[in-house]
């Protein structure tokens, strides 16, 4: 069953999540996953959702999601993304 990883980034410094956001995509691609939705305009029709930048990415199962997560190449980078933004990430199982 597919599952998805939803980040919304709230970007501090663009010189340095630029150079996240350069590399990441290769480490979601070694680990089978898709982008749907990378940071495309946002318009909250309903609620109070305060999101910036939103990163859909679609993986096989919540174990593939996971593994990426843990992996050593995401968490090298994972620290780039925290000192240039502040981000919400979940995992979601899909139907």
């Amino acid at each position: 069953m597919a599952a998805y990883v939803i980040v919304n980034d709230e970007i501090q410094d663009q010189g340095t999540f630029s150079e996240f956001r350069e590399r990441i995509g290769a480490t979601v691609e070694a680990h089978g996953g898709r982008y749907l939705v990378r940071g495309g305009n946002v318009e909250v029709v309903e609620g109070t959702w305060s999101a910036d930048r939103v990163v859909v990415v679609e993986f096989d199962s919540v174990g593939a999601a996971k593994a990426w997560l843990d992996s050593s190449e995401y968490n090298e980078l994972k620290e780039l993304r925290q000192r240039s933004a502040t981000a919400n990430v979940i995992v979601v199982e899909g139907v």
